[in-house]
């Protein structure tokens, strides 16, 4: 009979089962901080719990950590780790440097590859492949393998603690493969882990979870009130344009989506984000600067414009370094926060939608070979 894995169970579902057991509740606080905030994964180390209790816990459970099968490091610093989970699944997390911080390869001590500043970035997946099926996104060309557990998710950050120490990021993007926002339960059980003082101790507005528009659950996320914030990936301002490139669209009505996203900025009191992908010929033009301001107008937000990370097989084109420049200075007269975002990890495909498709279909042909 194979053990309970303890990473993903909150400080309460630990309390729960430890008292199950006939121990007493703040026992299972004592665990849930063993192994979270002192990332401690051998049970006979856990010097505050009683030998008895230590070999009843070696019995019944077990402590699993992630390990990467693929390394990558950009010539930006950008780091990718690609995971194989026990069914074989494939995930990727990736790991951004602040702009300002010269990176470099790492060493064979395994200390972090950045100056250690903490600034980093750790963009996380929520789940192996994704259903949503955006037209220019490689992660959509795999299609939904399945959802992650709460601690695969916590677990891709636990990795990188271990792997370079408390300071290897300071923020949380659920911006990797999947969307959160349908792996709700999953997600949620994640986030309090990451945000327990105890847990991860992360700041919930330095996490930041990012949606393709699921308007019922942006809805349903604003009642859970786990101060998170929310970044909505528009990459259109008018519901005919953002239904040819987002097929979700045609579900979630874009004016129906923004009342939702106006709910949750009121609620949190924090500033939505909107990610802006450019493409060549589409979306790039004085009308969609136009729509787009007149779109946000009176929100609290900030606008991301990106230049399209080219994927091999979509048709999609990126603009040119000019029209991107004349994009942002154009929208940022009439918006107040805009930053033109640099694509960081494009040489190993670790940019914004890039993720995971080319190792997967390799191995989808190796397999039918």
């Amino acid at each position: 009979m194979s053990k309970l894995n303890l990473i993903g169970l909150s400080r309460s579902e630990l309390e729960t089962r430890l008292q199950k057991m006939g121990e007493k509740r703040f026992h299972g606080r004592q665990l849930f901080k063993w192994l979270y905030s002192v990332r401690q994964y051998d049970f006979e180390l856990m010097t505050d719990l009683s030998k008895e209790l230590r070999d009843k816990l070696a019995e019944n459970f077990e402590i699993k950590e992630l390990n990467p099968e693929d390394h990558k490091i950009s010539v930006d610093g950008t780091e990718k780790f690609l995971f194989r989970l026990d069914d074989n699944k494939p995930i990727e997390t990736v790991v951004i440097p602040s702009e300002e911080e010269d990176r470099r390869p790492s060493t064979s001590s395994g200390q972090s590859p950045s100056t250690n500043s903490g600034r980093n970035t750790a963009c996380i997946s929520s789940q192996a492949g994704c259903a949503v099926g955006c037209f220019f996104c490689a992660t959509g060309t795999m299609g939904l393998l399945r959802d992650l557990t709460a601690g695969e998710i916590v677990g891709q950050l636990m990795f990188l603690r271990d792997k370079y120490g408390p300071t290897a990021f300071s923020n949380v993007v659920m911006m990797g493969m999947g969307e959160p926002l349908l792996n709700f339960k999953n997600v949620i059980d994640a986030i309090r882990i990451m945000t327990d003082e105890i847990g991860l101790n992360i700041s919930p507005k330095k996490i930041v979870l990012s949606t393709s528009g699921i308007t019922p659950k942006i809805i349903k996320l604003a009642e859970e009130k786990v101060g998170v914030r929310l970044a909505l990936s528009l990459h259109a301002a008018t519901q005919q344009k953002r239904q040819v490139i987002m097929p979700i669209a045609k579900t979630f009505k874009l004016d129906n989506l923004m009342k939702a996203v106006r709910l949750y900025a009121d609620s949190s009191n924090l500033p939505v984000t909107f990610e802006y992908i450019l493409f060549a010929g589409f979306n790039d033009t004085r009308q969609d600067v136009e729509d787009l301001s007149r779109l946000v107008r009176g929100l609290r937000c900030k606008i991301n414009v990106i230049a399209y990370n080219p994927v091999p097989g979509l048709d999609f084109k990126r603009p040119s370094d000019d029209k991107i420049n004349w994009f942002g200075k154009e929208l940022n007269q009439k918006v107040r926060a805009v930053t033109v975002r640099k694509s960081r990890g494009m040489d190993i495909d670790a940019a914004c939608g890039q993720l995971a498709a080319r190792k997967f279909e390799k191995d989808r042909v190796s397999a039918q070979i």
